[in-house]
């Protein structure tokens, strides 16, 4: 079928719907913004969805399709054919910012819509006090955290491509764009991404690309993809710079196959280039055919493997695989919201749920009683422990663990928590959690949630068990992208 084909299909109750094939190019009038950030159109009488990556309401569009469900699809966008009266000018040359098309406080009203949205239609919650976003500090150059992907661009000679280092193109496109200024780093990130990539270049290093590498058979064949060059070097994948904002240092992990690598020479490059700014220098080895930085083996090449910032008060050293928000300036609003939400007079006994690195418990602690943190990563409880000790926090204890699983030990030790605070991963607490939470029958939930639509379920979830939803704070760490946190405060009834 050619561009703008589709095809039809009976349904068991005989009515026709139209759904494109994977690869057609289709003209979409974009009606709305999904959570996600996609555009959200619709094919003629049946209402068939396609959402669409690159465009915002109001636009006409022609995109092609690159997934396809029975009620669904998924598209990009290839051309603006009318914007929409709200589409701006875009800053960035490169993916990851997608929004920026939307004028910032347009941006805001949407992302607090979303949230409203989302606890209303998908938790079916009334009655509670959504308020104001708190707008970004910053809404370009914010991010302490970039991972950014290598990958082969063909100049017209398969023989040499060229390494470039940026970000995979949204939507299906299996590529790497590169850039020459990333507009979520600051100036000295973009320095270090830009001398890594020269002297990758000059030391004439390819790419690793999924997908792509030696096939190879049987149980062996994961590992061949992954597989040094077959001159025995190391084939580049990601380069993580980490950045103390409030330091300004710098943390420099390039991740590879393994193979051969002069990381010392890559080392005494940045380290010319960025002088005291440079904190460490890290290389990851990794046989995972997963698009991650995680894992691997890690050997720190030169300076420190922690890097030093300051969060509020706290003086804190970073691993390179911890997590920490990305938006260090946002955080500390974050964190007063989960203070002021906490509402602690000094004796609470206070748990802190997926307490990575410690951050939030270390805000708390100071106006708590007592402090309990649940970890899963045993490395991140170390932190979290190194903190305490940096910081002279004295009322703070950990446990590494699940938290389904370490909870019930945690009440049968510390006794019941006046207050648990959480905060998940995206896919927010599993009905076991939910449980454990219950039966630990704390005084006041505060929720930090990094997505509405998890939130929502579980905020039901504990609202059915005998907690009221008081409100909800949305906070935008993350200008020019659909990514949405917010703080829920949720108190017995």
């Amino acid at each position: 079928m050619g561009p703008g084909a589709v095809e039809a299909d009976s349904s068991a109750g005989g009515e026709v719907t139209t759904r494109p094939q994977r690869g057609d190019e289709l003209e979409l009038q974009i009606e709305s913004l999904a959570f996600g950030g996609e555009g959200v159109a619709r094919l003629g009488e049946s209402g068939y969805v396609v959402f669409v990556a690159g465009a915002i309401p109001g636009d006409r569009v022609r995109a092609v399709v690159h997934k396809r469900k029975r009620s669904y699809a998924h598209a990009r966008t290839l051309e603006v054919l009318e914007p929409s009266p709200e589409r701006i000018p875009a800053k960035a040359d490169h993916p990851g910012v997608a929004w920026q098309v939307i004028p910032y406080q347009r941006q805001l009203e949407i992302k607090r819509d979303q949230v409203e949205e989302a606890l209303r239609r998908i938790g079916h919650l009334d009655g509670f006090e959504l308020e104001e976003i708190l707008p970004a500090v910053q809404q370009w150059r914010y991010r302490n955290k970039l991972e950014y992907s290598f990958g082969n661009r063909d100049d017209g000679d398969p023989a040499r491509p060229v390494l470039v280092c940026g970000f995979h193109a949204p939507a299906g496109a299996n590529s790497v764009i590169q850039m020459e200024d990333c507009l979520l780093a600051s100036e000295q990130g973009n320095l270090a991404r830009r001398l890594a990539l020269d002297w990758c270049r000059a030391e004439g290093l390819t790419a690793w690309e999924r997908g792509r590498g030696e096939r190879g058979r049987g149980r062996g064949a994961r590992d061949e993809r992954v597989a040094p060059g077959p001159d025995g070097r190391a084939r580049l994948r990601n380069l993580v710079v980490r950045e103390g904002r409030h330091t300004g240092k710098l943390q420099v992990r390039i991740v590879s196959t393994p193979g051969e690598l002069e990381a010392g020479q890559l080392a005494a490059a940045l380290s010319q280039g960025l002088g005291d700014s440079l904190s460490g220098v890290l290389w990851t080895r990794s046989r995972s055919v997963a698009e991650t930085t995680a894992g691997g083996e890690t050997e720190l090449v030169w300076g420190e493997s922690e890097l030093p910032e300051r969060l509020g008060a706290l003086d804190l050293r970073i691993s390179p695989e911890a997590f920490f928000q990305t938006n260090t300036e946002m955080a500390e609003l974050l964190y007063g919201i989960v203070g002021e939400y906490a509402a602690l007079e000094g004796w609470e006994r206070v748990y802190d749920l997926y307490s990575g690195i410690g951050t939030i418990a270390l805000t708390l602690a100071p106006k708590a009683g007592e402090m309990w943190g649940i970890e899963l990563l045993e490395q991140a409880v170390a932190d979290a422990i190194a903190g305490a000790r940096r910081n002279e926090i004295t009322n703070m204890r950990f446990f590494a663990g699940d938290t389904r699983l370490a909870l019930p030990e945690l009440l049968e030790r510390a006794g019941r928590p006046d207050v648990v605070v959480v905060d998940p991963p995206r896919a927010g607490l599993s009905k076991k959690v939910i449980r454990r939470i219950v039966e630990a029958s704390p005084t006041r939930i505060v929720y930090v949630s990094c997505n509405p639509t998890t939130l929502a379920p579980n905020a039901a979830e504990l609202v059915e068990a005998g907690w009221v939803l008081r409100k909800v704070r949305p906070v935008d760490m993350f200008p020019q992208t659909h990514h949405i946190e917010c703080v829920a405060l949720l108190e017995r009834g």
